[in-house]
C-alpha cells in the first residue's frame, strides 16, 4: 500500500473462527513480501520502543458468489511500558493463496474524488470494506475502504479515515519467496510522512474488512472469494515495518466458512 499525508473450524453457514498470533522479528528474518510493489521511501531509522503486535482474522460468507467471503484483519499493537507504539512506515496485508480479488467487477473511486468530496465523491458500489482505527492515546475513528485503480493501471484499495481525510493507497501485489507457500497476494501500503518519525500517529488497534457484494447488468459479484473447500484453514499475515527499523509478522488462521 501507499500512504498519501498511502480471519479452528467453520460454523455452519456463518463464520470462520479465528486464531491469533504475535510476532517479534527483524528485516532479515522477514524480508519484504512484495518487492515488486511501489518503491519504499528511504528514511534513517530512529531509536524508539519495541512494538508487540498481535493479529486475529475472521472469514465470513458475503452473500454473493458461493465462494465469496469477507476477510477482517484485527491488529493490536502495544509496548511493554504502555507508551506510544512506534509508528509504522509500511504494512502488507497477506492473504491466503486461495484468495482472489474481483476488483474489475466493481466501480472504482479515484483518490482525487475522495479528497474533494469524501465518501460522497465515490461511486455507488465502490465501497468494498470498513473498519475502525484506535489511535494512541484515546482517539477512535471509522474506516472506509474503496476499490480503486491507479494511473499506472495497478489495482488496489483506498483505506480511508473520512473524519480526518486520511487516505492510504494500497496496491495488490503478488508475494515473493519465501511467502508463496502460504500466501498469494499482498495489499501493499507505504506510509510516508513529512512529520518526524516518532511524532507520527500510531494505532493501538486497527480493524479492517476486505469484502463486498455488487450487482450490475452482468449479475451479482463478490469482491473477495476463496477457492478453498469449506472447513479448510486459511492463512493470513500482516507484515509490518516501523520507523525504528523493527519488522514484525503476526499471523493468523481461520477456516473457510460454508456459503
Amino acid at each position: 500500500m501507499r500512504l498519501l499525508a498511502r480471519s479452528v473450524v467453520a460454523l455452519a453457514g456463518c463464520t470462520g473462527l479465528l486464531t491469533a498470533g504475535a510476532a517479534t522479528a527483524t528485516t532479515s528474518t522477514h524480508p519484504a513480501p512484495t518487492p515488486g510493489g511501489p518503491a519504499t521511501q528511504t528514511e534513517v531509522e530512529v531509536d524508539g520502543p519495541a512494538n508487540i503486535d498481535n493479529l486475529a482474522v475472521s472469514v465470513r460468507p458475503d452473500g454473493g458468489y458461493l465462494t465469496g467471503v469477507r476477510v477482517e484483519f484485527d491488529r493490536t499493537s502495544r509496548t511493554e511500558t504502555g507508551e506510544k507504539p512506534a509508528p509504522a512506515s509500511q504494512f502488507v496485508f497477506l492473504f491466503d493463496k486461495s484468495i482472489r480479488f474481483n476488483a474489475e467487477r466493481f466501480p472504482t473511486c479515484d483518490r482525487a474524488d475522495f479528497t474533494a468530496r469524501g465518501p460522497a465523491g465515490c461511486p455507488e458500489g465502490s465501497k468494498v470494506g470498513e473498519g475502525t482505527a484506535e489511535i494512541f492515546p484515546h482517539t477512535t475513528a471509522e474506516v472506509a475502504v474503496f476499490n480503486t485503480r491507479y494511473a499506472s493501471g495497478d489495482r488496489g484499495v483506498l483505506i480511508t479515515i473520512p473524519a480526518t481525510g486520511a487516505v492510504l493507497e494500497n496496491t495488490f501485489e503478488p508475494v515473493a519467496d519465501p511467502y508463496r507457500s502460504d500466501y498469494g497476494t499482498g495489499s501493499d501500503e507505504l506510509l510516508p510522512s513529512a512529520l518526524a518519525p516518532l511524532e507520527r500517529a500510531s494505532t493501538t488497534r486497527f480493524r479492517v474488512t476486505f469484502g463486498a457484494v455488487h450487482t450490475d447488468h452482468t449479475g451479482t459479484h463478490s469482491y473477495v472469494e476463496s477457492l478453498a473447500i469449506p472447513g479448510q484453514q486459511l492463512k493470513f499475515g500482516l507484515w509490518s515495518r516501523f520507523v525504528t527499523g523493527q519488522v514484525l509478522l503476526p499471523t493468523a488462521q481461520a477456516a473457510r466458512p460454508l456459503p
